[in-house]
């Protein structure tokens, strides 16, 4: 059997960053994994907004 080895990749929570100071009701999440080797700090992807409908930025949180 092979040795478990550390696990390089951790769940991270995205929120978006545009809806935060819209002021509108509700948030929009989004999770994903990603390896904390090759990406230390934190992510920004563009990903769909439901409550906007518009694609929006999109930051990790902790």
């Amino acid at each position: 059997m092979a040795k478990k080895s550390k696990d390089a990749r951790v769940q991270v929570i995205m929120e978006c960053t545009e809806h935060k100071t819209s002021g509108m009701p509700g948030t929009s999440r989004y999770i994903t994994t990603k390896n904390k080797k090759n990406s230390p700090d934190r992510l920004e992807l563009k990903k769909y907004n439901p409550i906007l409908k518009k694609m929006t930025v999109h930051r990790e949180i902790k």
